[in-house]
């Protein structure tokens, strides 16, 4: 698996996002889980990404444990800012210092960990100005708790200002081919900045790889995307679309559709780190191998066409309150 620079930082070209291990997305295998993140290991995948609020505070618990005797194979990042008590009942977006303080402590902790390579901001506290709460993630820093600090899910003025204060170093938001608004002044921004970016929901929360053409393919009462709006029947049919020609590629080139998907991805920049999550060590190194895919720029223009920003139906989030704009 070959690198990839976010800022200063070097992690694998191709990320793992752990958020479905524990939440979100149906059923879930503690055993297996950690078995996935150790086959990631092995496959130079060793960029994990997790939060406080996944379980909530489970995934960490998780991570922690598989990475056990693991600490100077990771890259380990991990956020706080979505405020939830230990029943899963959402807080609110929480951005003061005190609370940032608290949060790292608390990561640190469940992780097992003595420091976290990247930490983020995951959503922009609207009522606190972002030069405290990244004054606080600075003070961890020269405390020793924290290697490189980074956004989730903020605007480009935010970043700028959050900049000022301490240089980020990775920009965290959705990104894929049925996501593309960062498209525009937010890569503008980061890249002006020298900061990185990391693609969440590269597979378009598993729409691009195929698997999930109606609700019934869905993993469960318990998987969130049916309540999600591009998931819901009448968009979900338009989304179709863009699927069909993602898997028309994929069949030329004999690949599956998601590794089409992420390699579209990876081609988007080398500044650009794609988090595909997973909790399957078969999927893992189907993401794993769309590394390496060559997408030509015959391929390039075909899915720009099929797939063009703004073409997908249904917003990002039922509530795009905490995206910071």
């Amino acid at each position: 698996m070959k690198k990839r620079n976010l800022g200063k930082l070097a992690v694998s070209e191709i990320g793992l996002g752990c958020m479905g291990m524990s939440e979100f997305y149906g059923t879930t295998d503690e055993g297996e889980a950690i078995e996935t993140i150790h086959r990631a290991l092995e496959l130079g995948i060793n960029f994990l990404d997790t939060a406080d609020m996944y379980g909530p505070f489970t995934n960490e618990l998780l991570v922690g444990k598989a990475i056990s005797g693991k600490r100077n194979k990771v890259i380990l990042a991990t956020k706080f800012g979505n405020e939830r008590r230990p029943d899963g009942t959402w807080v609110r977006v929480n951005g003061t210092a005190d609370y940032a303080r608290k949060s790292i402590d608390g990561s640190l902790q469940r992780l097992g960990v003595d420091y976290i390579d990247l930490y983020y901001l995951h959503r922009v506290d609207p009522t606190v100005p972002i030069e405290e709460t990244v004054g606080a993630m600075a003070e961890m820093v020269k405390a020793g708790k924290v290697r490189y600090i980074g956004l989730s899910e903020a605007a480009p003025e935010t970043i700028r200002r959050a900049h000022k204060v301490h240089p980020i170093t990775a920009l965290q938001t959705e990104y894929s081919l049925w996501s593309r608004e960062p498209e525009g002044e937010i890569l503008r921004t980061v890249r002006e900045l020298g900061i990185g970016f990391v693609a969440y929901s590269p597979l378009g929360r598993g729409f691009l790889t195929g698997r999930f053409k109606n609700k019934d393919d869905l993993e469960g009462e318990n998987d969130f995307r049916r309540n999600h709006p591009r998931f819901q029947q009448e968009n979900l049919q338009k989304n179709l679309q863009i699927l069909k020609a993602v898997e028309r590629l994929a069949e030329q080139k004999n690949v599956k559709p998601g590794q089409i998907a992420l390699a579209w991805v990876l081609a988007q920049g080398q500044d650009i780190v794609p988090i595909p999550g997973t909790k399957h060590i078969k999927y893992l190194e189907e993401n794993a191998a769309a590394a390496d895919i060559i997408l030509t720029a015959d391929d390039l223009a075909f899915l720009d066409k099929a797939a063009p920003k703004g073409a997908t139906a249904g917003a990002r989030y039922a509530d795009m309150s905490t995206v910071n704009r």
